[in-house]
């Protein structure tokens, strides 16, 4: 296998049949040694972390394609912690997009001044860039538009898809009497041109809490999976 990509997270191969190879590490991102979905860089690592990414990612990808959202999830294989995936071009060089129910993290951090703590959201979707140095900075969708990033057409359903995987998500999660406050997916693009949804759904892109308490990556998986 031919390494194509060393991510913070997980390791990509391009394999022989055209399709591309997810390699899951147990690095997380946050700062100062604590778990943050929201932060831009590996801020800690915590062993088993990527077979559980990849768990509860297997869970989520077959629920989504189930229901009739595009993703790039072929099949995994626990023993070796790699998913297989249809290959993809990213947006740009790389778009974030966080779904939000709660105000919390970087949002609070932004706008604490206008909004309680925990306030709840409807489902408020924003965008990202991948970009390290520049801390990952907001865009809206006229921008993404404007410097070509997307179609306008390509945003919506990236806003569509977005808020009914999530709705998925914190469904499931509601049933274990969890709640979901934010969650981080990655989408990427066919040839044709439709939107479909790359990287993870895990534990460590999402922000739980169950009782008001916040619950990290490693406790929700044995709760999810009790």
């Amino acid at each position: 296998m031919k390494l194509i990509y060393t991510g913070k997270t997980k390791n990509v191969y391009a394999l022989e049949n055209g399709n591309c190879l997810l390699k899951f590490k147990d690095d997380c991102t946050g700062k100062d040694g604590v778990f943050d979905p929201g932060e831009n860089s590996v801020g800690l690592t915590i062993e088993g972390v990527g077979d559980v990414n990849l768990r509860m990612s297997i869970y989520f990808f077959e629920k989504i394609n189930a229901a009739g959202i595009k993703t790039h999830y072929v099949n995994a294989n626990l023993a070796d912690t790699t998913m297989e995936v249809l290959p993809a071009k990213v947006f740009g060089k790389g778009l974030e997009v966080i779904c939000r129910t709660r105000a919390v993290g970087s949002f609070i951090r932004r706008y604490g001044a206008l909004i309680e703590s925990g306030a709840q959201l409807p489902y408020y979707v924003e965008t990202t860039l991948k970009d390290d140095e520049k801390g990952d900075p907001l865009i809206t969708k006229d921008a993404l538009v404007a410097i070509g990033v997307m179609t306008e057409q390509q945003y919506e359903d990236l806003k569509s898809m977005t808020q009914q995987i999530t709705k998925i998500v914190a469904d499931d999660l509601a049933e274990k009497g969890l709640e979901l406050y934010d969650i981080k997916f990655e989408f990427g693009y066919a040839p044709d041109g439709s939107v479909m949804l790359i990287d993870e759904v895990a534990s460590g892109n999402m922000r739980v809490y169950k009782d008001g308490q916040y619950i990290d990556p490693m406790t929700l998986n044995g709760l999810f999976f009790a």
